[in-house]
């Protein structure tokens, strides 16, 4: 049944005058008249006895009357239960390789200060996929690490971290205060799965270019080329430096969150750092990632091809080298 011809309805039965129940509407009788007889139609029996001496419901309309209060009712709770579910907005954020990760605790708290009513959700991905489910439109808003193609993307830099190469712990070169990435040419490289993005699977195979060549020129890197196990997960890149001594190239955070027996993580000095980013979709944005973007409180990306620079870093913390003995 239609919610406003019942609306009408009961106007009619609590005022039993036809002209009041207009008013009451803000309608003429004409078309109120009408929407009733509609409704008589519709339920095939009569709802009003109509008289010289006015209107009265008939015993049809007396049990209209009180079912149509209760769908009245129930359907103005559901809207203000949808209207509410619109204000407590859910904004999913997407995490990938441990970017972000300190600041996510802090990133939510900031937007909840602004918007009480919103939720905020982390979801981790695997690290074949830098846009952190972004792309395949599972998470509003990504905590990731350039590079990466962001082509229809938004994206703003939290900051800059350094990088460790992860070794067997009996590896000759794990003993060394730092490394080079041509120090670790000859050994099987961990790889990422082929049909990951292309910029971000050369980067985490050592093939990025270097900033710091003594001719000013980029370096060209092979260290990642070869064979090497596949892996989509930090913990299977753990494990393929312990039971396939493997190497490979991991963000310093690393070496407190993953710290394993058989693994050495040692610096790497001539290696462009990770930058740690938010990510959205720039067409049409969404009002309440903006707004989360903002709370987060991020620069712009500035353009620096990937070459190590000054870290930006929206809580002035500048991001610690870390020395791994």
């Amino acid at each position: 049944m239609d919610l406003r011809r019942l609306r009408y309805f009961v106007a009619v039965a609590e005022e039993l005058h036809f002209g009041r129940a207009a008013a009451r509407l803000h309608m003429s009788q004409p078309p109120l008249s009408q929407r009733i007889r509609e409704l008589e139609n519709e339920l095939g029996c009569q709802l009003f006895q109509r008289s010289a001496q006015g209107v009265r419901l008939t015993e049809a309309g007396s049990v209209l009357l009180g079912e149509a209060k209760e769908l009245l009712d129930a359907a103005e709770r559901a809207r203000e239960r949808v209207r509410e579910t619109g204000r407590r907005r859910t904004i999913v954020v997407g995490t990938v390789a441990g970017a972000g990760l300190e600041f996510g605790p802090r990133a939510a708290a900031a937007f909840r200060r602004t918007h009480p009513d919103a939720q905020v959700r982390l979801c981790e991905a695997d690290i074949s996929d830098p846009t952190a489910g972004l792309r395949s439109g599972r998470v509003d808003v990504a905590l990731t690490r350039l590079p990466f193609d962001t082509a229809g993307l938004a994206v703003r830099l939290l900051e800059t971290e350094p990088l460790v190469a992860a070794v067997p712990a009996d590896d000759p070169v794990a003993r060394r205060p730092h490394l080079r990435v041509g120090d670790l040419l000859g050994r099987p490289w961990i790889r990422l799965p082929e049909d990951a993005d292309a910029a971000w699977r050369r980067y985490w195979l050592g093939e990025a270019d270097s900033g710091e060549a003594d001719s000013g020129e980029a370096v060209e890197r092979s260290a990642g080329t070869g064979s090497g196990p596949v892996v989509r997960t930090v913990s299977e890149c753990l494990h393929a430096v312990v039971w396939q001594g493997a190497v490979g190239i991991l963000p310093a955070g690393a070496t407190h969150r993953h710290r394993t027996e058989g693994i050495a993580f040692v610096p790497l000095t001539d290696y462009p750092p990770s930058r740690v980013v938010l990510a959205w979709p720039s067409e049409v944005p969404d009002p309440a990632v903006l707004a989360f973007v903002e709370a987060v409180g991020a620069r712009p990306v500035p353009d620096t091809d990937g070459a190590p620079g000054t870290a930006y870093d929206l809580f002035n913390r500048p991001p610690d080298l870390l020395n791994i003995p």
